[in-house]
């Protein structure tokens, strides 16, 4: 920016003209042009300061954050990530300072927003036909199948079940919030047995179908599938596409073949494995964990029960479709995402295999 200034000053620009070229203000354009004006090329570094000198040079920073980013195991360190406290320790015992403390560390890493001690889980796509499943989803969210808009008496089902919702039953009664007070529930509780929940979500419509069973299986999901497609308008529909994930319940070709035999207009859609974020009944699924078993305060399972299918009611009293908005364009983004980010990854392997 300095230089910038001197250099515009040099084709005959105004102080003015300067400030606004430049982004600066013309006191600034001022500063910068008498200084070069009495000492020359020197006259644009820095001054001295006054105060006390830098504790820790620009290397021993860079050494440190470097550090940061490296797995603990790589160094040898007994880690299974770094803290601020950790990385002070190891810098001094690697030498690269003789005393440094954590909450310097922590101060060099929030300038590059480097966060060591936290970490992100992803799995690679197993399932080599990944983009065509997930692609027939999101055209059945988005009303089309095979390139033709869905018919009105063309149905989508999502499907899934919710495994093991407990009864917990509190040793102590529950307290209501009050006055700059949250609820209270007690930690200790005794075990009243678990459930299964099953549902199944009209994915147009915001309906919810749901059933609670004492385990899942094939006999519980074929019911809750009877329990949908033997009333209106389904049965009567020319087709209902059901999507599900790749759960024992409902897996492979013969989860297909079973449901077709039951009902002709079924039309059984799997997602992709590893890819059960596809299923819009999960969504619900997570509306059901916050707002009705969270926190776990039940007497027994038949009250567990009786909340579920009252909450279904309500539910379906107000709901609107989901705001689905991951479309076949960001299904392509997002693979050529993982593509390359499964390249580096091999790239990477491959060179610690030669080092």
């Amino acid at each position: 920016m300095r230089a910038r200034i001197v250099l515009l000053a040099a084709r005959g620009r105004s102080n003015a003209r300067i400030a606004v070229e430049a982004g600066v203000h013309v006191d600034t354009v001022r500063t910068w042009r008498s200084r070069f004006a009495d000492l020359g090329l020197s006259g644009l570094a820095d001054r001295k300061r006054p105060g006390r000198p830098a504790a820790f040079t620009p290397i021993q920073v860079a050494q440190v954050k470097a550090l940061a980013c490296q797995l603990p195991a790589e160094t040898g360190a007994p880690l299974s990530h770094w803290s601020c406290p950790e990385l002070a320790r190891e810098a001094v015992s690697r030498g690269i300072a003789t005393f440094v403390s954590a909450s310097t560390v922590r101060r060099w890493l929030a300038q590059d927003a480097i966060k060591p001690w936290q970490y992100r889980s992803w799995i690679f796509i197993t399932d080599p036909d990944f983009r065509r499943k997930a692609t027939r989803v999101l055209d059945l969210y988005a009303g089309t199948w095979q390139g033709r808009p869905l018919g009105s008496d063309e149905y989508v089902i999502s499907a899934d079940e919710k495994t093991s919702i407990q009864a917990r039953c509190r040793c102590h009664p529950t307290l209501a919030p009050g006055q700059a007070r949250a609820m209270r529930v007690n930690h200790t509780y005794g075990r009243g047995g678990a459930l299964a929940y099953l549902a199944a979500y009209d994915v147009h419509r915001a309906t919810v179908f749901g059933r609670t069973e004492p385990r899942t299986g094939i006999d519980p999901f074929m019911d809750l599938v009877a329990q949908v497609m033997r009333q209106e308008p389904y049965a009567s529909a020319k087709r209902v596409f059901w999507v599900v994930d790749n759960g024992s319940s409902h897996r492979g070709q013969t989860a297909a073949d079973r449901l077709a035999a039951a009902f002709p207009n079924a039309v059984l859609m799997h997602t992709p494995v590893h890819a059960s974020w596809l299923n819009q009944v999960e969504i619900y699924f997570s509306v059901v964990q916050r707002k009705v078993v969270s926190p776990n305060d039940f007497t027994d399972l038949a009250q567990v029960g009786d909340r579920l299918r009252a909450f279904e009611d309500r539910y379906n009293a107000t709901a609107q479709p989901f705001q689905w908005k991951f479309t076949t364009s960001d299904l392509d983004n997002l693979l050529a995402r993982l593509d390359r980010h499964t390249a580096d990854h091999q790239e990477e392997s491959s060179l610690r295999l030669t080092a």
